[in-house]
């Protein structure tokens, strides 16, 4: 059974970049950054005339849908003013996209908490427990070399990451709009390389602290 959790562990060193990056996903889903990135001091402005209160209001309605279990019609139904929608057909068809990929996320997301819960149970019963924060440490090493490639990428071209992010997981040019579309300007670029650089930075700060508890709780049973 040793050896079988030996490997085991590996598997979670492996997985647990890919859980640390979800977990801050899904705290950047929070109203939190909203509220900090739209009163954040530099943050560009709406040529077209929304004011950060607006910003808040519309930009929460979207963050909104991407949680909740409502269909299209809860954006569709938005209206800017009587005669103004707040998204068009092709921004609504990217936002269901946009939901659709959290979804699944969030179900992987909540499906690794349960491996991980499990996993330190089992640890426990079993004596394993030096074995396990040893697999956090490597995994918070593995995150570390991971989301440092990331960030390096954000500073060398942003652009290119958001491109190939978006050609990876959507179709065609579905993704793209015109900068008077509501999607842009209430999410214009700068959102984006925040929301990665917020991402990034949460996610080093979680694997620095697994290595170091993994360091010291990981040298009883090495």
């Amino acid at each position: 059974m040793k050896r079988i959790f030996s490997i085991w562990a590996v598997i979670i060193s492996i997985v647990l970049p890919f859980f640390l990056i979800m977990t801050s996903i899904r705290f950047l889903l929070t109203p939190v950054f909203i509220q900090e990135e739209y009163n954040r001091q530099g943050f560009p402005s709406d040529m077209y005339g929304f004011t950060t209160q607006d910003r808040l209001y519309w930009g929460n309605i979207s963050r909104e849908y991407m949680l909740n279990s409502a269909d299209i019609s809860f954006l569709g139904n938005q209206q800017i003013s009587s005669t103004q929608p707040l998204y068009n057909t092709r921004e609504l068809k990217h936002m269901l996209d946009v939901k659709n990929l959290i979804q699944k996320m969030l179900i992987a997301w909540y499906l690794l908490i349960g491996v991980l819960l499990l996993t330190v149970i089992f640890a426990w019963r079993m004596k394993q427990m030096p074995r396990f924060w040893r697999s956090l440490r490597d995994g918070g090493w593995l995150t570390i070399g991971l989301i440092g490639t990331v960030l390096l990428g954000v500073a060398i071209g942003f652009d290119a990451i958001f491109t190939g992010f978006h050609r990876i997981f959507f179709q065609g040019d579905t993704w793209l709009f015109n900068y008077s579309d509501s999607l842009i300007r209430l999410f214009p670029m700068q959102f984006w390389q925040d929301a990665f650089i917020a991402m990034g930075s949460l996610c080093l700060i979680a694997s620095a602290l697994f290595i170091c508890l993994g360091s010291k709780l990981g040298k009883h049973g090495a």
